[in-house]
């Protein structure tokens, strides 16, 4: 049989386990609550579809587009960063348009290494953090991650353990899947860290927005020097709702996203254009969409964090993401997340994602997703409590 020798690189994807279990109990008749992929639930705001209806009706939009983005969309790219982080991007050449995040991040590691050079990414976190490092036939070196762990501390230490040197950083905060958030200093060390060892910095900031209790995410932009060293993505899948539009963009470093930008021109030819139009209106009009966004997910953080206080399950109230990060009861612990989500999908009727699939430190953990309503969330409570 033919061997896919990148494929082969990559390791099992454990959210099938889970997902397939999961699918078994509802061809059942089972109603199972999922809390698992982080697939959000809300619709996308009236205007932004009603913009897409209009550009999609004429005709001079459906041919192929710019595969960087129409200029419109990326000076509201660069607007949205002057308003909200005092950030000055060159629509021209500090700013490109996304297929999405996993897109733009995958092509970007494909031409910042060669075979074999390091890139450090956290354990746990998203996965396509490593696997785009492994399918561009990297060495992916985990920095562990989360409450009980001092990131910094472990990426000095992986540093000077590391041989070859790192060519690439990958960080997101607020984090997923740990919820863990930073400040403005922290970038600044990391800027810091970056010239001294001339690594590229790639921020996934996908939960810019969603933030809760007053904490305000920061921008790797805002960290002096920060556009010398490395580049942050942001997705319109949270903010704005718009996950299936499969909209993101990357901003920094001008020769880090003219190697993006030139990778892309042999690779696409750009997203749809009235979706861009589209999301031209989400980044310029009103933001209070983003805002009732934000609430409702705060709202089902409050609902989830409560329920499961008051049945012993006490996890920290995250202040960034969609995500609640359980570490697993004491009683069930040895199971492991994987064991662990089987047993909830089973006997409590929810599904969760385990965090074994996130890294190997996520392992004592699972990941709530916040996407189902505070109805389905109090029925999972019910569930979760009959078993616990």
């Amino acid at each position: 049989m033919r061997k896919f020798a990148r494929l082969d690189r990559l390791p099992p994807y454990v959210f099938a386990t889970v997902n397939r279990i999961k699918m078994e109990a509802r061809h059942k008749g089972e109603d199972i609550i999922d809390l698992g992929m982080g697939n959000p639930d809300l619709g996308t705001p009236r205007h932004i579809v009603d913009k897409l209806i209009e550009a999609a009706q004429k005709p001079h939009n459906h041919r192929y587009s710019a595969s960087m983005g129409i200029t419109k969309l990326r000076l509201a790219i660069a607007n949205r960063y002057k308003k909200r982080y005092n950030v000055d991007i060159d629509p021209d050449q500090e700013a490109i348009v996304t297929i999405g995040v996993k897109e733009g991040m995958s092509h970007l590691i494909l031409v910042a290494i060669r075979p074999g050079e390091v890139v450090f990414a956290p354990t746990p976190t998203y996965p396509i953090h490593p696997f785009s490092a492994i399918i561009a036939g990297g060495d992916v070196r985990g920095i562990p991650a989360g409450p009980e762990q001092d990131f910094f501390e472990n990426l000095m230490s992986a540093t000077r353990q590391t041989w070859p040197k790192p060519k690439v950083l990958i960080l997101c905060y607020p984090h997923n899947p740990t919820t863990e958030v930073v400040d403005l200093n922290f970038f600044e060390k990391i800027v810091d860290y970056a010239k001294e060892h001339n690594v590229i910095v790639i921020h996934d900031f996908a939960y810019a927005d969603i933030a809760f209790d007053g904490y305000k995410p920061p921008s790797f932009l805002q960290a002096k020097g920060a556009k010398d060293v490395g580049v942050e993505f942001f997705s319109m899948s949270k903010s704005y709702s718009m996950a299936g539009w499969r909209v993101g963009f990357c901003v920094g470093n001008k020769e880090v996203i003219g190697a993006l930008r030139r990778i892309k021109s042999y690779l696409d030819y750009g997203i749809f254009q009235p979706i861009q139009i589209a999301s031209i209106i989400a980044l310029n009009e009103d933001q209070s969409c983003v805002s009732e966004i934000c609430e409702i997910y705060k709202k089902r953080r409050d609902a989830l964090i409560a329920g499961l206080d008051k049945i012993g399950w006490h996890i920290p109230s995250p202040k960034g993401t969609m995500f609640v990060w359980g570490k697993i009861p004491d009683k069930y612990i040895k199971m492991g997340s994987v064991e662990f989500s089987k047993f909830l999908i089973n006997e409590a009727k929810v599904a969760v994602s385990p965090g074994l699939g996130f890294g190997e430190y996520g392992d004592d953990y699972v990941r709530f997703a916040l996407i189902e309503n505070e109805m389905r969330i109090h029925q999972a409570l019910r569930g979760i409590k009959k078993v616990l």
